[in-house]
């Protein structure tokens, strides 16, 4: 193997003669000096460094891309310089074959087969392409222009260029393994029903919660101008909100219940629009927004149509079932879960990632939160439906949620009559290490700490000590045991058609 390479016989080295009396051909010119700096920018991968740093500026997808082509480049420099360098020693190109001012200067020592810096350059470009399309055909020219130069200034034969290409290229798609493609989203869709229609406001009674996180003192008299002839009740801090949601479902005139508050306002307001069959009005009021952004009611203009023409839709809810108190004499409490119920590490990550997300995006928020989160935090120890786990995060969202990993963001179908459970967890060795390292690494999602599944019912029991559950952002203390099951389109909610 090593006498082909250094003397390169065969079809290889005529192929290779060909082209580069082809290029020793070319007069001279300002593109010499052009190539000759090109080539330069990408010594030790300088060029696809700058390119990923200006990516990370823009949040989405070309950070992400970004992210994913410096893994492929790094993978391919080390697969060309480690290994086939060392494996197949080749002599680069001399003098007689090209011009002597068209060499690079100093030439490398190294073994021209494969060409490292196209590897790194074709690996950069189909790896950020592989995220963003748009992008990878963006780069292409560069990474082909960096390519070409290795053969323009003598430093490579133009077969150690195509070879360090289909290194880089194969760095890239390899890495999908560990950072697979997103599937797009599926379509948002309904199970529409009828519901009566509010003209201006007509049989609604609102529920305003003064602890809602966008709450003003104005906020009451917009709504009764949005809605003049509804009833509203403003319930303030020191108030039993369940109190006033059950006063205002037991008057004769109420025929659909509005609310307006956080995503644990929501949830107390459709437990009663559950028991009493009527439908759920949900206006922004809360920080987070979850159910009514899922519902498209995310905006109160949103919300206005939709009650004005009467449009609606059915969702599943969930059946949360606590178990409190001593062993031997436990409590039992029923709970209405619209959106997620978690136990562990989770709340402190959402509420690390919200607060992150404005300055890093939200993919670079996400990561960042969960290292601080997960640094600093101890595993709970649990038992889900009959299994023992140790678990960073046990997760129970009312719904599939996407993306289908680690970090479920968005529910495009409310009535699919399932729970989306996502489990972190700590049974492994070195756990913590294993944790970090896949965090560092944006591999949560693929790594063995890392368990999805659904179902539509699901039994979590507390090891020793009583555990902490958040049901659609309220904390439920003193938690020995929990059922969580689907109710099957319970809840009618108020959704516009377009």
């Amino acid at each position: 193997m090593h006498r082909v390479w250094r003397k390169g016989p065969g079809l290889i080295t005529r192929f290779d003669r060909h082209l580069v009396r082809r290029v020793s051909s070319l007069p001279s010119g300002g593109h010499d000096t052009f190539f000759r700096r090109l080539s330069a920018s990408a010594n030790h991968g300088k060029l696809w460094m700058g390119a990923a740093a200006v990516m990370a500026v823009f949040p989405g997808k070309p950070r992400r891309a970004a992210l994913h082509g410096l893994i492929a480049q790094a993978v391919a420099s080390a697969v060309t310089n480690i290994g086939f360098k060392t494996l197949l020693p080749r002599t680069r190109p001399l003098p007689e074959h090209l011009p002597v001012f068209r060499f690079v200067h100093p030439q490398p020592t190294s073994s021209s087969m494969p060409s490292g810096h196209s590897a790194s350059a074709v690996a950069f470009a189909v790896g950020a392409g592989i995220i963003q399309p748009a992008l990878g055909a963006a780069l292409a020219p560069m990474a082909a222009g960096v390519a070409y130069s290795r053969v323009h200034t003598g430093a490579h034969w133009p077969s150690d260029v195509l070879f360090g290409s289909a290194i880089g290229a194969g760095a890239a798609l390899i890495t999908r393994k560990w950072w697979p493609v997103r599937p797009p989203f599926p379509p948002t869709t309904r199970s529409w029903t009828d519901a009566p229609e509010l003209q201006y406001g007509a049989g609604l009674g609102i529920v305003v919660n003064t602890l809602g996180g966008s709450f003003t003192e104005q906020t009451a008299a917009a709504l009764q101008e949005v809605f003049p002839k509804a009833h509203i009740e403003t319930v303030k801090p020191d108030e039993s909100l369940e109190e006033a949601i059950l006063e205002i479902v037991g008057r004769p005139e109420t025929v659909a219940l509005g609310v307006w508050g956080g995503d644990g306002t929501v949830g107390t307001a459709a437990a009663a629009a559950v028991e009493r069959s009527l439908p759920l009005l949900v206006l922004p009021g809360g920080t987070l927004n979850h159910f009514a952004r899922d519902a498209g009611t995310g905006t109160l203009q949103d919300a206005v149509t939709a009650a004005t023409r009467g449009e609606a839709a059915r969702a599943d809810v969930g059946i949360v079932t606590v178990e409190r108190g001593l062993a031997g004499n436990p409590e039992t409490a029923e709970h209405i879960m619209l959106n997620t119920a978690s136990i562990g590490l989770y709340p402190n990550l959402v509420r690390r990632r919200e607060q992150l997300q404005p300055a890093l995006g939200k993919p670079l928020a996400g990561v960042v939160a969960m290292f601080r989160t997960f640094a600093a935090g101890t595993p709970t120890t649990l038992t889900v439906d009959g299994v023992k786990h140790k678990v960073w995060i046990a997760y129970v969202g009312r719904g599939r949620y996407y993306p289908r990993d680690h970090a479920p963001l968005l529910r495009p179908v409310l009535d699919d009559s399932v729970l989306d459970v996502r489990m972190i967890t700590a049974d492994e060795r070195l756990a913590r290490l294993r944790l970090l390292w896949s965090v560092l690494t944006g591999t949560v999602a693929t790594s063995r700490i890392t368990h999805l599944r659904e179902t539509s019912e699901v039994r979590i029991e507390a090891d020793g000590s009583p555990m902490v559950l958040a049901v659609d952002g309220e904390a439920v203390a003193g938690v020995r045991s929990v059922r969580i099951r689907v109710e099957r389109q319970a809840l009618t909610y108020y959704s516009p058609r377009t």
